[in-house]
């Protein structure tokens, strides 16, 4: 197989079919093939799936699910050359994969290639702030890039290179870790000014998100990152690359200030007003930045909540990343 396109789900019956049409769109012109991991749906998206010429395995332990974990089970079943990881909620542009072959052809020091990504949804306050940050953010513009977030076309024998495709402790930035660990090893990241997806994501409100994070697990991964970094030749780059870890750094010393204040400071009036001060501060330089009170407020809330989480992801017990996931081959059974 030229390429392979895996795509991993877990209950999105409400995009899934268009994912499928369009990996299949892009994978069968070039000689690849489709490929769909999942996470224990209980929804209908397996049965939809069913209706397509692709290969569908799921976790045999649903346990172990995270996003690390989904994006690994499809690359362990892939057979082409290339590979392309795509969410259930995203579509793939049918031309990319073939123009993303052509510049990893001839770009043989490249180990993966991206294009312009499109977030369809910005109801929640969250997807409103990373869609204003797709326009600014250099690792999402055209060029050498650190990463490639929702996704890229990669170079199967970089992936052998750097160990795995995903690590399945992370429950979120696996991309940048998978890029840290390539560059680590001498291999570039690009995009390309071509359109690559479309990103539906979750319709859950901003605040209810950021709950389903926390519980979830998702609001510790960047405490996972950085623990799996440890002794790692790709440490320096996490250190470097993931703003989260600055973030939780200002967090914490921002606590200890609040803390502080309210210990040491008299009379209380005097404490009471710096209190304020201190939340008054950052929610209003965040307010400046993302353009308007709403979007700071929810930026405020979110840094707290990704602070709270990182201790917890950094000292979850993880198995290790090479050992390969239980699946059980559903298309067997169909067959």
């Amino acid at each position: 197989m030229t390429v392979t396109i895996g795509i991993k789900a877990l209950n999105e019956e409400r995009h899934i079919g268009r994912s499928i049409e369009s990996a299949l769109a892009a994978a069968v012109p070039v000689g690849g093939d489709v490929v769909l991991a999942d996470s224990g749906s209980t929804d209908r998206t397996l049965s939809i799936a069913a209706d397509y010429p692709i290969r569908v395995v799921q976790l045999a332990n649903l346990d172990e699910r995270c996003c690390g974990a989904g994006a690994q089970l499809a690359f362990q079943n892939a057979t082409g050359t290339y590979f392309y990881l795509l969410d259930g909620d995203m579509v793939i542009d049918p031309t990319f994969v073939r123009e993303g072959i052509a510049f990893l052809d001839a770009h043989p020091d490249h180990a993966g290639v991206g294009g312009r990504v499109r977030e369809m949804n910005t109801v929640g306050q969250g997807f409103q702030i990373r869609a204003r940050v797709l326009e600014t953010t250099g690792h999402w513009n055209p060029g050498e890039v650190d990463r490639l977030d929702c996704g890229g076309l990669y170079r199967v024998a970089a992936l052998r290179e750097a160990g795995w495709f995903a690590d399945r402790n992370l429950h979120a930035f696996e991309e940048f870790d998978l890029a840290a660990r390539l560059r680590a090893r001498g291999w570039k990241l690009a995009r390309i000014d071509l359109p690559a997806v479309d990103h539906y994501g979750h319709l859950t409100s901003g605040y209810k998100l950021l709950w389903r994070r926390l519980k979830t697990g998702y609001a510790g991964a960047a405490g996972e990152v950085l623990r799996a970094a440890l002794g790692q030749r790709h440490l320096p780059l996490v250190l470097r690359g993931l703003q989260h870890i600055r973030f939780t750094m200002v967090i914490a010393a921002w606590w200890l200030a609040l803390l502080l204040t309210a210990l040491l400071v008299r009379p209380a009036w005097t404490a009471i007003a710096v209190l304020a001060a201190l939340v008054a501060g950052p929610i209003l330089f965040l307010s400046w930045r993302r353009g308007g009170f709403k979007l700071g407020l929810y930026s405020f809330v979110e840094w707290n909540v990704g602070a709270i989480g990182f201790l917890g992801g950094f000292l979850r017990p993880r198995v290790a990343p090479s050992r390969p996931l239980a699946s059980v081959d559903l298309s067997e059974r169909r067959a």
